[in-house]
């Protein structure tokens, strides 16, 4: 399907290829799997900022088959992989640039020495916050001055779900940049810091277990706790759906 899901748990998911990325003057892309749809469903301020991005991209085999069970659309995942590849070669084709905020500095140096190799016409720029759950003000300030200075036509936020994206959002309309972009795991992914599982994997759909294999003690309760946790919200929600369409029904034929 090339359309856009709207009425998936009040989720709008961009299903069309990337380059029919809205043209806007500034526009957030978040991305939406098992475990940052769980993890909205009890945190209301995670839930809001996926809801406020202008694009939410359907980043795990878990949103596309309930997608298909809720709808029997076919959507394909677009991972944030997939996205960050995507604006490096359109940037690249542009002579434009990009910003790195979050991760330690030197897996900013590691991405820096691979996009020199490998998009040599991008500019790029970059910050390494404190590792900590929440920023200050003063935090905040310095990071949003950090991006402006720069002035990037793309900014890669990875802080890791649901920070990133909250962070995101809240900050949109202070940072001087197009397109701003919540990667978490990618930024590792692409300085290989750390080893995404590879296409095979990928292309099964088993990309998840191939991290769960990668990282068993990080990775272990967002797919073997988490991964029940969905599907239990998901009949939830097919359920509640069913109750409401026949409720529906019943009260038209009555009318």
């Amino acid at each position: 399907m090339s359309e856009v899901i709207s009425d998936y748990a009040g989720y709008r998911l961009f299903t069309k290829p990337l380059d029919d990325l809205p043209s806007l003057p500034k526009i957030v892309i978040n991305t939406i799997n098992q475990y940052s749809f769980c993890l909205a469903e009890k945190e209301p301020e995670f839930k809001n900022a996926l809801l406020e991005s202008e694009v939410l991209l359907p980043d795990g085999v878990g949103i596309v088959a309930a997608v298909r069970l809720q709808s029997g659309q076919k959507i394909k995942k677009i991972s944030g992989s997939n996205l960050h590849y995507y604006l490096l070669n359109k940037l690249n084709q542009e002579y434009g640039s990009c910003f790195y905020l979050g991760s330690s500095n030197n897996t900013l140096k590691k991405i820096k020495e691979r996009i020199a190799l490998e998009y040599p016409n991008i500019r790029v720029g970059s910050y390494s916050p404190p590792f900590k759950p929440a920023f200050s003000d003063e935090e905040n300030s310095q990071m949003i001055a950090a991006v402006n200075q720069f002035k990037p036509d793309a900014l890669f936020v990875g802080m890791t779900a649901p920070k990133q994206e909250k962070w995101a959002v809240a900050h949109k309309k202070e940072l001087n940049t197009k397109i701003i972009s919540s990667v978490g795991a990618v930024f590792d992914f692409y300085a290989g810091t750390m080893n995404r599982p590879g296409n095979f994997w990928i292309k099964m759909g088993f990309e998840w277990l191939g991290r769960l294999i990668n990282e068993p003690q990080r990775m272990w309760k967002r797919y073997l706790y988490y991964g029940p946790v969905f599907i239990y919200i998901l009949l939830k929600y097919k359920i509640r759906n069913r109750i409401f369409r026949n409720t529906t029904a019943l009260t038209q034929k009555s009318a």
